[in-house]
């Protein structure tokens, strides 16, 4: 192999696909391009890209579907691209796993400047060994592993980081604002409603009563991860 950063673009707008390659490799990177959801999985299985950049709208499968079926596999960086730009979509797509989003028609060096920001996010994570652990709980950043009495759980990754985080500062209030910066990056051109649909899953997931520990709403403030 090259060594070359991989970059799969998953687009049916042909015109679109060319233009990031174009200015992606200008930057260093590989780029491969597929024009179709069904196609879309077998690609990323072989190809191991480093990062896609995913359309909403697409033949075959779309957007969504695709950017679950990775997150079942991978916790690699992905963009998804909107044409709508609605409050809704970039929550779903949020929630479903995605690192950021990027509304079409866009300019070729934002894009550009924001997959060098989530590959920067991406690569920042430590080496070591970043586990937490209470009673009946553990989260393993490292694996993006969880324990909820001695049982392993999936969760998406994002859920993961933002209970990570919370549980990493133990009963210390953070605003939505200051949770979208540390989780979801500063650079990251979301809705703060974004991190409510986030801990609201979570306290679904983590419904286990006489802990001594919980995901706490501060009203008017934000949410911490309150010890007892």
């Amino acid at each position: 192999m090259n060594g070359k950063t991989k970059v799969l673009v998953i687009d049916d707008d042909v015109n679109i696909c060319e233009l990031i390659r174009l200015y992606m490799e200008k930057e260093g990177y590989e780029v491969l391009s597929v024009y179709n959801g069904k196609k879309a999985m077998e690609t990323f299985s072989n190809y191991a890209p480093n990062i896609v950049i995913l359309d909403i709208m697409l033949p075959g499968a779309d957007g969504w579907q695709v950017c679950r079926e990775i997150r079942k596999i991978s916790n690699i960086p992905i963009i998804m691209l909107t044409a709508k730009g609605e409050t809704f979509d970039k929550v779903l797509g949020l929630e479903l796993g995605a690192d950021d989003y990027i509304v079409k028609p866009f300019e070729p060096k934002e894009l550009v400047a924001r997959v060098k920001a989530v590959l920067r996010r991406y690569e920042r994570k430590d080496i070591d060994v970043q586990e937490v652990v209470y009673p009946n709980l553990v989260i393993n950043k490292t694996k993006y592993t969880i324990k909820v009495n001695e049982v392993e759980m999936e969760l998406p990754p994002k859920e993961l980081e933002l209970l990570f985080f919370l549980a990493s500062n133990p009963n210390k209030v953070f605003t939505r604002e200051q949770l979208l910066e540390h989780v979801w990056g500063f650079d990251f051109y979301g809705d703060s409603r974004t991190v409510d649909v986030h801990i609201k899953r979570l306290r679904e997931k983590l419904d286990v009563p006489n802990q001594v520990w919980q995901l706490k709403t501060v009203w008017g403030v934000g949410y911490k991860f309150e010890v007892k």
